[in-house]
């Protein structure tokens, strides 16, 4: 358990660490006609997973940042710990990182993105437990509240586990909850 917490810690550390920079390196103004401009956010939520070992829909939390240079690319990394209805000791956490695109503009805010990274899985009883690479694609749908503050209506995600020992993993499964916009959106910027 105190290697699990690490690791959490360790990737919560790094993910507001490259926030921080990500801030900080902007260093000039946005023309008038670019746009919102760039951005970092940060968000929890909650997420229900179909996972192939067991057959059965895990629960539990997640947390995420997103660092966008514009308001259409940028990148994201998410933690997502399912251990709620673990049934027999079999729980899953994934540690994922990787290119984020948002497809249109306005309060509705759709989305892709493609995650790489390690995922976990504790085995019944306690038997076993393994690290493994694992990628995901997945979109969704951001609902702009303030400019400061969304709500992750929807994140889809599907997960492929190629090097699981007993035959690739394919959990899949939704999220939901709230982003907090760290630098707010430069709608008219300033001269």
């Amino acid at each position: 358990m105190m290697r699990l917490n690490n690791r959490v810690l360790l990737t919560l550390a790094a993910l507001f660490t490259a926030a921080a920079c990500a801030h900080s390196l902007r260093a000039q103004a946005l023309s008038t006609a670019s746009g919102p401009g760039s951005y970092v956010s940060a968000g929890l939520g909650y997420s229900a997973y179909q996972v192939d070992y067991g057959q059965r829909v895990l629960g539990g939390g997640m947390v995420f940042v997103d660092v966008h240079p514009t308001w259409r690319y940028g990148v994201e990394g998410e933690a997502r710990l399912l251990r709620m209805n673990a049934s027999e000791d079999v729980t899953e956490s994934t540690y994922l990182a990787g290119p984020h695109v948002f497809l249109r503009q306005g309060r509705l805010r759709p989305y892709a993105k493609l995650l790489v990274g390690l995922g976990e899985i504790n085995l019944p009883f306690n038997l076993g437990r393994g690290s493994f690479f694992a990628y995901a694609p997945g979109a969704g749908v951001d609902y702009t509240v303030s400019d400061r503050i969304s709500l992750r209506l929807v994140d889809f995600e599907y997960q492929e586990w190629p090097q699981f020992t007993f035959g690739n993993l394919h959990p899949y499964g939704v999220s939901a909850g709230i982003v907090i916009r760290i630098n707010g959106l430069n709608r008219f910027p300033r001269r």
